[in-house]
């Protein structure tokens, strides 16, 4: 009798002590890892540029500095596999999910099941365009029409007072993709109030370096008169700086060039006069992620809206920064 009473008492014991473990993370619902950690289920857009992949190695880095657990999946820009990952993450019962949309439509059904599961979400670098906001708790990352903005007043400033047509071409990101729309928005409606700046081609490269350089070569190819590009990354502004080399024209000179990222490739080529100017978007967003994971697991209030700090580049300002680029 007394031995059958001490095995009830400690498996009240047990189960108290239980108890306590789950709520120390702020509740039970969504999973968590087996000794106490959160567990975040990460899904990457892929590993289009550099910074991209820097944006992957400041996520993994703050993950490990901030003791989370997490799983990582990497869609290879297609967004069934990043629907798939997300589906994948709600089946293990992750405490919460974060990912950076490949293209801002179609999210509300698996946004819907991981809401349903009792697992937050929270968006990071790029947005998406439903409605129902409370799907996610927060966004993360960069205001991509700032950015175009900030490209086209640079631009409109260089060619204050100078009469003729300036023929500007376009590469865009992703199409689909948040930045690639913001980033042409912006640039558009800072240059409209000059009648002489005129954007003459633009087609995706889907910020690729190779896919910069191909669709360069085609603008060189149809367009006669080019005085300016503009690219949305980096990546595909120095790809379409190998095809103006190979086309006899000198980058930085013979075409005015302004891009969007300030990667240290970027930055570079900016310090050595091939880029004109650059709009930074920083990839370091894996400390306010971890932050943002923390607090949400504890049931605390986030802003929904999270900007990252950013600015913007000469030549000189690149040729000051470089020594101390991290990324």
């Amino acid at each position: 009798m007394r031995r059958t009473l001490s095995v009830a008492v400690l498996g009240g014991l047990l189960a108290v002590s239980a108890l306590a473990g789950c709520s120390k993370d702020g509740g039970t619902e969504g999973g968590g890892g087996d000794d106490g950690k959160i567990v975040l289920g990460f899904s990457q857009v892929g590993a289009e540029s550099g910074w991209r992949t820097a944006n992957t190695e400041s996520i993994k880095a703050s993950a490990k500095a901030a003791g989370i657990e997490l799983q990582f999946s990497d869609a290879q820009g297609k967004q069934e596999n990043q629907i798939a990952d997300i589906r994948g993450f709600i089946t293990q019962k992750v405490d919460v999910i974060a990912f950076s949309p490949v293209v801002t439509s179609g999210w509300d059904a698996v946004l819907k099941d991981a809401k349903d599961a009792g697992i937050p979400v929270i968006l990071t670098d790029r947005a998406v365009d439903s409605t129902d906001t409370s799907l996610y708790e927060s966004f993360i990352g960069s205001d991509f029409k700032v950015e175009g903005q900030k490209a086209g007043e640079w631009l409109a400033k260089e060619y204050a007072g100078k009469t003729g047509d300036v023929n500007i071409v376009e590469l865009q990101g992703t199409t689909g993709s948040a930045p690639a729309i913001d980033r042409q928005t912006g640039f558009a409606d800072a240059i409209k109030s000059n009648p002489n700046l005129k954007i003459v081609k633009t087609q995706t490269g889907d910020f690729k370096r190779a896919d910069g350089k191909t669709v360069m070569e085609t603008f060189l190819q149809s367009v006669p008169k080019i005085d300016v590009l503009y690219a949305h990354n980096d990546d595909m502004g120095l790809g379409a700086i190998e095809a103006i080399k190979a086309a006899g024209k000198k980058p930085g000179t013979d075409i005015k060039i302004i891009t969007v990222d300030a990667v240290k490739d970027g930055m570079t080529a900016l310090a050595a006069g091939e880029i004109n100017y650059i709009v930074e978007c920083s990839p370091l967003l894996g400390d306010q992620l971890m932050e943002t994971v923390k607090a949400v697991k504890a049931g605390k209030p986030v802003e929904k809206r999270i900007l990252t700090k950013e600015g913007t580049f000469t030549q000189e300002e690149a040729k000051a920064a470089l020594p101390t680029r991290k990324y």
